[in-house]
């Protein structure tokens, strides 16, 4: 299956296309190359102010064989809906003034540097809250994929697949396809997508024994939430046993080739116009996937290069490796 189409602007094309003064794009760049996953999220702007309200079809109507003089009763579709919310992260950093002066013509490139290093921390945590967060325990961030998909047995649990692992050392392949009706991030309603930077310029810093310096502090926020429109758009491998993978991607308890087509085969549909379909998992995935591509055998795992970077993707999806992708889950029951 090649890369469903790509119609639609992911959040680093979002980004590039926002007025500012020529740093933003340089920072979303940066996002991209840290959290992969922003190379195919969709982002929507929520229809609720700081939430989104999605109406999902839970039931079809019937038709009827009718007979000669024989009535037809009327029917219809069963929905309800569903409300995903937004949550706030933000960070402020201070640069000593001092130091800037310092610096001279470099204090801009210096100033830059700090603010990769909150990218950087701020990526790696909304990339945790993706999968991780549930707004049970933590009601000011947004539900993530792990708590939607979390029961065998729930009205989703069709979506999973069982890799057999048990204890704590378990850990998930996600199968995504993003798109505006399947699964998107989300943006408070008049806001801007992504990651804000707001240069405050210089300001006093007072000390809790009363002395003062001066700093440049810049203002990081970043808005968002997630939804899942259609979760048969979704597919988990869960349970994978992380001390069963073996480096040819098989052993005796996991065969990940085998997982992986029974949850490409969960996907209601592996082409969605104007959306786009890839894989997510942790570094000790990836790495075995990355050794069976390599074997002639396997028909399913491919290896190409793009801009100078080797792509594995299985059956034409691209798999992302992600480090906040746990190795520590729980078994999924």
């Amino acid at each position: 299956m090649a890369t469903v189409g790509n119609t639609y602007l992911d959040l680093a094309d979002y980004y590039r296309r926002q007025d500012g003064d020529g740093q933003i794009a340089e920072i979303i760049d940066m996002l991209a190359e840290i959290n992969p996953i922003m190379d195919d999220a969709i982002a929507v702007e929520c229809n609720d102010g700081t939430s989104h309200l999605t109406t999902v079809r839970t039931g079809l109507p019937s038709g009827t064989w009718r007979k000669l003089y024989q009535g037809v009763q009327p029917s219809k579709s069963t929905t309800k809906q569903v409300s995903d919310t937004t949550g706030w992260l933000e960070a402020y950093s201070e640069v000593d003034a001092k130091l800037i002066k310092l610096a001279g013509k470099n204090g801009k490139a210096l100033r830059l540097d700090e603010s990769e290093a909150f990218i950087e921390g701020m990526s790696n945590q909304m990339a945790t809250a993706m999968f991780y967060s549930d707004t049970a325990s933590a009601p000011e961030e947004f539900m993530g994929l792990a708590p939607r998909f979390s029961s065998l047995s729930a009205e989703n649990g069709g979506q999973i697949v069982d890799g057999g692992g048990t204890g704590a050392d378990n850990t998930s392949i996600w199968f995504v396809v993003w798109s505006p009706k399947t699964v998107s991030l989300l943006y408070p309603s008049g806001s801007k997508a992504g990651i804000q930077r707001e240069d405050l310029g210089r300001a006093t810093k007072e000390n809790s024994d009363g002395s003062m310096y001066e700093v440049f502090r810049d203002h990081f926020e970043w808005d968002v939430g997630l939804t899942v429109r259609d979760w048969r758009y979704v597919s988990r491998v869960a349970n994978v046993d992380v001390s069963d993978i073996a480096v040819d991607g098989k052993s005796a308890g996991t065969d990940l080739d085998s997982l992986m087509i029974d949850a490409y085969y969960k996907l209601r549909q592996r082409r969605v116009r104007n959306g786009k379909a890839a894989i997510y998992c942790s570094t000790e995935v990836k790495t075995a996937l990355h050794k069976l591509a390599k074997s002639n055998s396997n028909v399913n795992l491919t290896i190409e290069t793009f801009e100078g970077r080797e792509i594995v993707r299985f059956l034409g999806i691209p798999i992302r490796e992600c480090d906040a992708i746990l190795t520590t889950e729980q078994q999924v029951t």
